[in-house]
């Protein structure tokens, strides 16, 4: 393992500029080539980007939750896959945070210091309602988990994964194992329609080992809400503000160099078109109230960044609300603000050389994770009738 580097908020702002600024190259054309940003993501790790929220007792940054979220919109207006690819290890990251055991602290936050990704493989294909068919269990003295995972985002760029599964009594345990590890296969077989380069796709294990020391505690304790859902779900309107922000600034750059006007206009120029105008400055507005909506949600996060173990459920349950409004909003924001694009410049935006139906897609598939209808259902029965969240980690 290389040895962990101990680092500074001010390092990771210092250095986020250069390095979002070369993943923002190319990304559109990565999308349309479907070509893996595997370099992207390890100059990311390699420059810290990772490490955010390793606590500074910890030799971290210990960034605020505030920053973490500026950072996150940045990153996603850069690329959303990437953003999404790295999803799973920021939530590690912040899980581990609010674990209270400091062997486990001892044991992975200088990997991720050192630059080590921690990918996710929880979800499955087939099972109705969140049935799980992996299975994690002992034999010869030796614990193993066999089973088929889906939408294991960010595993392809990653040197750990952490799988979930059901062990001999039928309760979910959690263990973090090496990528490559015998008996686990990572199969890149994700095909949704936008976000296409998040490596979410399928993680096989076959009998692969888990060692004594790889097991993770549950962060779920019966009649509480998980501290980190909030994070979980105010990442996903992050990357929506993100694509938002991107697609505002095609919007003016389109506008500006390629767009003419419609003959029956009566504007020499489209910068001179009153509905063009009208379009880009309401795209712009939607993306402000939402980027203003996720960063208030990250202070209601913040809120509850207390003693590891013992989080305040009532600032639990307040921040999974405000982060419930917040991504519906900015959901609402981005899908708007990527169909109104077309808007600007005509018919030939549609033409594929110029994918910008790119952001339509990737905000689309992010919009499918959690269904928005469910967090304006929720915030409206707390407020009605005082009926708390639910605690399935979706809010």
């Amino acid at each position: 393992m290389t040895l962990a580097r101990t680092r500074t908020l001010a390092d990771l702002k210092a250095v986020a500029p250069a390095v979002l600024a070369r993943i923002a190259q190319g990304a559109a054309e990565r999308e349309a080539t479907r070509t893996m940003p595997h370099a992207q993501v390890r100059e990311f790790a390699a420059a810290g980007l990772g490490t955010w929220r390793v606590p500074a007792a910890d030799g971290g940054p210990d960034a605020g939750m505030v920053d973490v979220i500026r950072f996150l919109i940045d990153l996603a207006e850069a690329d959303p896959n990437v953003t999404q690819g790295v999803r799973s290890h920021l939530a590690f990251v912040e899980r581990l945070r609010r674990l209270p055991d400091p062997e486990l602290r001892d044991r992975w936050f200088p990997r991720v210091l050192a630059g080590d990704l921690v990918g996710a493989a929880g979800g499955e294909l087939g099972a109705p309602q969140g049935v799980m068919r992996s299975r994690i269990f002992r034999r010869d003295g030796i614990w193993r988990v066999t089973g088929d995972k889906f939408y294991s985002t960010g595993t392809l760029f990653s040197e750990w994964v952490a799988v979930t599964a059901l062990d001999e009594n039928g309760e979910h345990v959690s263990a973090v194992v090496p990528t490559d590890r015998p008996g686990v296969e990572l199969v890149d077989d994700w095909d949704g329609i936008g976000q296409r380069l998040t490596a979410s796709g399928s993680t096989l294990f076959r009998d692969v080992e888990i060692l004594p020391d790889e097991f993770l505690p549950s962060h779920k304790t019966e009649g509480t809400r998980p501290p980190i859902s909030p994070f979980f779900q105010l990442f996903l309107a992050s990357v929506q503000v993100g694509i938002a922000r991107n697609a505002v600034a095609d919007a003016v750059g389109y506008a500006q160099r390629k767009a003419r006007p419609i003959k029956h206009s009566g504007v020499a120029s489209s910068l001179e078109d009153p509905y063009v105008r009208h379009a880009v400055g309401d795209m712009a507005a939607r993306t402000y109230g939402a980027e203003a909506a996720v960063l208030r949600a990250a202070e209601a996060i913040a809120a509850t960044d207390g003693v590891p173990g013992h989080e305040d459920q009532d600032l639990v349950r307040t921040a999974s609300l405000e982060v419930s409004q917040a991504h519906l909003v900015a959901t609402e924001a981005a899908l708007a603000v990527s169909q109104a694009l077309f808007e600007v410049g005509g018919a030939s935006t549609a033409q594929r050389v110029h994918n910008l139906d790119r952001h339509w897609r990737n905000s689309r598939t992010v919009a499918n994770h959690n269904p928005r209808a469910h967090k304006a259902a929720v915030v409206g029965a707390w407020l009605l009738s005082g009926e708390e969240p639910p605690t399935t980690g979706f809010f």
